[in-house]
């Protein structure tokens, strides 16, 4: 009896599959984008058309286009597609921070100079030409008063307003009010100005001053609250709009009168984003020059009553060292300006901060 026997060839065992596509190296992009700088660098200083701008511009070109070509080759057109339009968006962002970058560092250098005890403990009173020292604490004292009295009219205003349009109007009334707020967020810094000059300083103001118009930091605030009016109004209703309508009508079914509703429940919702409208308003009432020149009329001297004689502001400070020929002018004009930021920032720091505590209170 013949046994048959039958041979198998042995196969090697089948590989598992993987999900991995091919990937570029993580040193691939940044060698791309110093080549293309390199490249860019000798082009524009090798035939002397432009400077460093024009080097990052051809640049991003050169960096994108390499990107896009490594990428096809590796990883497939559709990975390249999404890997040019991730570092097209990032160098949008980049460019984006760079001017502000440049802004806050130009301000931070030079604004340095002058900033120590005698700038903010003096005045320009009396400081000639020649003289190096001269501060702007009767700036400082300005632009705190003007903006914390437009502050007190134009907030309680503008979240009434605000209010009304979201919780309450209806019809043409309240769709006129849409209107005229969305014409006055666009109107000039100046309007305002002639506006209060007009009616306050030329007609209301001689009542008050022995028939003579007078010029004052209480002028310069109501010109400032036509600024911010806008701008709270708007941001305040948006954030109104975006409170839930749950919200609502669970205090509703609950029997909580419409009145202690907004009061208790809607106005605390959306807080955090009034204190940011506020802020926004008040960052552009105190850097406006133009309101506080034409109604307040400047001035070297500390003028602590808002409602006689003239005053000045950090703005204006700026505006008018910045203009000024003595050589020790724009040093004081770049600290003010810093001044007048870090002023804005401490304040929007404090008021989102207390913001977030009343809101975690609740």
């Amino acid at each position: 009896m013949t046994t048959t026997v039958t041979s198998h060839r042995t196969r090697p065992p089948a590989q598992p599959p993987t999900l991995r596509a091919r990937r570029l190296p993580k040193y691939v992009a940044p060698a791309i984008a110093l080549a293309a700088l390199l490249v860019a660098a000798a082009i524009v200083y090798g035939t002397g058309i432009g400077g460093p701008v024009l080097v990052v511009v051809i640049g991003a070109l050169l960096y994108l286009g390499g990107l896009f070509a490594a990428a096809n080759a590796v990883e497939g057109r559709r990975s390249a597609r999404n890997r040019t339009w991730s570092a097209l968006i990032h160098s949008a962002f980049v460019l984006a921070v760079l001017p502000l970058a440049s802004v806050v560092w130009t301000l931070v250098s030079k604004g340095l100079e002058r900033f120590d005890g005698n700038f903010f403990l003096t005045s320009m009173n009396n400081i000639g030409a020649r003289d190096p020292e001269g501060g702007a604490y009767h700036a400082i004292v300005g632009t705190l008063m003007q903006v914390g009295i437009a502050t007190l009219i134009t907030v309680p205003l503008g979240i009434l307003c605000a209010i009304y349009v979201v919780e309450y109007g209806r019809g043409k009334f309240a769709f006129a009010i849409r209107f005229f707020v969305d014409v006055m967020t666009g109107i000039p810094s100046i309007v305002s100005g002639l506006f209060v000059l007009a009616f306050w300083v030329l007609i209301v103001s001689p009542y008050f001053n022995d028939g003579r118009p007078g010029f004052s930091g209480f002028a310069a605030a109501l010109a400032l609250s036509v600024l911010m009016l806008p701008t709270v109004v708007r941001s305040t209703e948006e954030m109104l709009r975006l409170v839930p309508a749950p919200l609502r009508e669970g205090a509703y079914a609950l029997g909580v009168p419409k009145w202690k509703t907004i009061l208790r429940i809607v106005l605390p919702t959306a807080l955090p984003g009034i204190v940011t409208g506020v802020m926004l308003a008040i960052a552009r009432a105190a850097g406006e020059t133009a309101p506080v020149l034409l109604v307040a009329g400047g001035g070297a001297a500390i003028n602590f009553h808002p409602f006689e004689n003239n005053q000045s502001s950090l703005a204006l400070f700026v505006y008018q060292q910045a203009g000024d020929a003595s050589r020790y002018a724009p040093a004081r004009a770049w600290t003010a300006a810093l001044t007048l930021v870090a002023l804005v920032l401490i304040l929007t720091i404090a008021a989102k901060l207390l913001a977030r505590r009343n809101r975690l209170g609740r």
